[in-house]
């Protein structure tokens, strides 16, 4: 099951997301706008810096779904199903 069909739990749109980045980003450039500017020159490089590591998580969950499928394998093979 995706966490989108979780129940109780929202999962916004990709456009209501850029909607608040945007509204907030103004807010801050009317604000303090060297800040807004710093923040847009340093995403991508954040971007850039954080990418291994979003590679890492997912090789990890990765590895621990076979992990569950495999430890869950035995119980599959008998005939257990979950209720849930």
């Amino acid at each position: 099951m995706g966490l989108a069909q979780q129940p109780g739990i929202f999962v916004q749109p990709l456009s209501m997301k850029f909607l608040t980045l945007f509204i907030g980003w103004c807010l801050l450039l009317v604000l303090c706008w060297p800040v807004a500017l710093l923040a847009i020159v340093l995403f991508p490089i954040v971007w850039l810096l954080a990418l291994p590591f979003r590679l890492a998580a997912l090789v990890v969950h990765a590895f621990l779904v076979l992990l569950k499928t495999l430890l869950f394998l035995p119980a599959r093979v008998l005939g257990y199903r979950s209720h849930a």
